[in-house]
């Protein structure tokens, strides 16, 4: 069915014309018949069928249409900055012959532009939970004039942890009495299915089956090969494949920029996208790759969310996810509009457990063979030490919006201020006076100065030295200082013996002249032996050495009780 045979308007219809749109997909089709009347949705459709095309026709033909939503907003809820990002482009495209206004909303940039969008004025607003929390909260978006709630990726805002969030945000929009409910997800979860049921008004299910994505227009193919041969035969494929694009996907960050630059050393046009990374850096990259600047992007799972490539040659898993539901999306990155694509997976000894429960949820066991040595590739990069970065996005705004939410947020007790009471030294304005604080320059210097650091020349010769020269070159570099810690441990320790002989004989020197000094008094008058009696007699005074004979010490004993009983004997 064309989208010509919709009764759409004619404006609406030249955005389609001018996006390229001709044929629907079955998601569209569906998605149109069930909701210019305003009805409900809860959609289930696989990555790559036009789910992004489907809920904006909807919504722009209704906003251009029924009088009754004249003057009302669109709220589009999506996980990630980069989805945010090309649902704008695609809403631009779509209204490109309308007055309606369309503007991105997310984190990891600065709220002047965001702001300044709001106050112009905003038919159809995109963006992610957070940004659009704080952007609500500060008085700058109005959330009560919406009449269209579209929730994208819904079964993976809720595994990014979005799920308090969302209650949060709907609680603040009209009923669902006053407006209408679009849920999309590719996979069902008890997370959506409580959405819908709360949320929603007996919204109409579509369902759309995803075996002809995942199964036949895809060439699947998993290969068994060890952890240690996987850039081997990564480099193997890409070189006897010649993908025109290709992603990648990792489980973890570092990996990914690992990958990336091992790629780079062999050779091969790569870039890593991350959630680490700056927004403005993650933009570049992807539209580096759109362009076909790059031809290999390495990506985790969150961070390829969004990614919307035209002709994606090639897939390739270089670990197995550790969510079945992950590999579905993975591999439909490939294969969009109906269109054939090419997705390997290495299965390693770490990766083999993982295997059974995709195979079951794709109801489908997937072709695999052992990796041949001929499928093996040259890598320039083994047995070098790859350096990962550390980065640390930047969140301060300095404009006035952005210091007024800074102020709110820490008299909220949520921010670094905040977390301590105002009697607490630090609220009183001695942070940074640590002895590991940053603040703390001189401290700073010193530790810098103590810490036993390569210098830059020597970390240029680590990135390409192999594990045995490394390994040899901490030897000669921290030996030295690791003998010369151990000899003067060994001369302290024997100073310190000879200080321990020295004090026992001179306390035991004192010890002599003391019980000496006690024999004399007890020779004096009767009144001094009382005296001595008693001091003997009491801990503090009593001799620590032992007798010199058994005779000795039972003489001592009698001589004692003799005289206290001579003591209590006197009237």
């Amino acid at each position: 069915m064309n989208f010509t045979e919709f009764s759409l308007h004619e404006k609406l219809q030249q955005g389609i014309a001018g996006a390229g749109y001709v044929e629907c997909t079955p998601v569209q089709e569906q998605v149109l018949k069930n909701s210019l009347e305003g009805r409900d949705l809860y959609v289930q459709s696989q990555t790559g069928t036009g789910k992004t095309a489907a809920y904006l026709v909807s919504i722009i033909q209704q906003m251009l249409s029924r009088q009754d939503v004249a003057g009302k907003k669109a709220l589009v809820m999506v996980p990630t900055r980069e989805l945010a990002v090309q649902v704008q482009e695609e809403a631009e495209k779509l209204c490109s012959a309308t007055e309606l206004v369309c503007s991105s909303f997310y984190g990891g940039v600065g709220y002047d532009k965001q702001v300044a969008a709001l106050k112009k004025g905003v038919d159809i607003m995109i963006g992610t939970p957070g940004r659009v929390i704080d952007l609500h909260e500060g008085g700058q978006m109005d959330l009560s004039s919406v009449a269209f709630l579209c929730i994208d990726e819904a079964d993976r805002m809720f595994d990014m942890g979005f799920y308090p969030d969302l209650r949060t945000l709907i609680k603040v929009l009209p009923a669902a009495e006053k407006r209408q409910t679009m849920l999309f997800s590719a996979t069902l979860n008890s997370y959506v299915k409580n959405l819908a049921w709360e949320y929603t008004r007996n919204p109409a299910e579509i369902t759309i089956a995803a075996d002809n994505i995942t199964v036949d227009e895809i060439d699947q193919e998993l290969l068994h090969v060890s952890s240690e041969s996987k850039m081997k035969l990564l480099t193997g494929i890409i070189a006897s494949e010649k993908p025109e694009s290709l992603i990648i996907f990792c489980n973890t960050k570092r990996t990914c920029e690992v990958v990336a630059k091992r790629l780079k050393i062999n050779g091969i046009q790569a870039d890593y996208i991350i959630g680490d990374l700056p927004q403005k850096a993650r933009l570049r990259i992807m539209d580096d790759f759109k362009a076909g600047k790059i031809k290999c992007l390495v990506a985790t799972d969150v961070a390829a969310r969004g990614i919307d490539v035209n002709d994606l040659a090639m897939v390739i898993n270089y670990d197995l996810p550790n969510e079945a539901e992950n590999y579905v999306h993975r591999i439909g990155r490939t294969a969009r509009a109906g269109k054939s694509g090419k997705a390997y997976t290495f299965c390693s000894e770490q990766d083999v457990y993982s295997l059974p429960p995709i195979e079951r949820y794709i109801e489908k066991q997937i072709p695999s063979r052992v990796a041949e040595e001929s499928m093996l590739g040259e890598d320039k990069s083994e047995g070098m030490y790859i350096r990962t970065e550390n980065y640390h996005e930047d969140y301060n705004d300095k404009s006035e919006f952005g210091r007024r939410r800074q102020a709110e947020y820490e008299r909220s007790g949520r921010g670094r201020r905040g977390r301590h009471a105002e009697g607490s030294g630090r609220a009183r304005g001695e942070r940074g006076k640590g002895r590991y604080s940053k603040g703390n320059k001189e401290a700073s210097r010193e530790y810098k100065r103590d810490r036993r650091v390569f210098n830059a020349e020597e970390e240029a010769m680590l990135a390409t030295m192999s594990m045995d020269e490394r390994m040899k070159l901490y030897k000669e570099k921290f030996a030295s200082t690791s003998k010369t810690a151990a000899a003067s441990g060994k001369q302290a320790a024997g100073k310190q013996s000879t200080g321990k002989q020295a004090a026992g004989k001179q306390a035991g020197a004192k010890g002599k002249k003391a019980s000496g000094k006690g024999k004399k008094s007890y020779k004096d008058s009767s009144r001094t032996k009382q005296y001595s009696a008693k001091n003997e007699y009491s801990g503090k005074n009593r001799p620590q050495g032992k007798p010199s004979s058994a005779k000795e010490a039972s003489g001592k004993k009698r001589g004692i009780f003799g005289r206290i009983k001579s003591l209590f004997s006197k009237k």
